[in-house]
């Protein structure tokens, strides 16, 4: 039975070999969580969210030889992803809709009906840094110090924004009929 290639080794197959395949491989194995943290910090922006994913994996494709594996391929993956999330958000800073709503709370409403709404409304009263931190330990259950590596943030200040951020979302929920029973 053949194993199956770590992250660390396809990623050195790209990087000295220029090996295509392997990179299929890495994307391939990343991609679902990547779009589902995209899918959170834009409030379900599917396009938005396939275009910020396919823009981290270029930028991680043209900066694979910079990858020393000092940490997981998908910390540094997802490191990208948010450096990647900060340009856009520097770049396209929220204007107001016609109804007074900033882009982002405009697109706080998925097609989705239900829980799902609420889940985007929610996320939509954070700031990006706790959206973030949420989204990489209650979506993608990274554990504190991955998060901490990810943001680039210090342990101390990833595990405030996890706490305001729960308060915000659980007063929020609560507030529209989830309460705890």
């Amino acid at each position: 039975m053949d194993r199956q290639p770590s992250d660390t080794e396809l990623a050195a197959r790209v990087a000295l070999l220029g090996d295509r395949r392997a990179f299929d491989r890495l994307v391939c194995r990343h991609q679902s969580r990547l779009r589902r943290f995209f899918m959170a910090q834009t409030l379900g922006d599917a396009q938005l969210s396939d275009d910020l994913a396919q823009d981290t994996f270029v930028k991680a494709y043209l900066g694979l030889a910079g990858f020393r594996g000092l940490s997981s391929f998908s910390t540094w993956l997802f490191r990208i992803a948010c450096r990647v999330l900060c340009d856009h958000a520097r770049s396209s800073r929220p204007t107001l809709d016609i109804d007074g709503r900033t882009g982002l709370e405009a697109r706080a409403t998925p097609p989705d009906a239900g829980l799902g709404i609420d889940i985007y409304r929610a996320l939509a009263l954070l700031s990006p840094e706790q959206r973030t931190c949420i989204t990489l330990q209650l979506i993608d259950g990274q554990p504190l110090g991955k998060i901490a590596k990810i943001t680039g943030l210090p342990i101390n200040t990833v595990k405030s924004h996890l706490k305001r951020g729960k308060e915000r979302l659980a007063d929020y929920l609560r507030k529209n009929g989830y309460d705890k029973q």
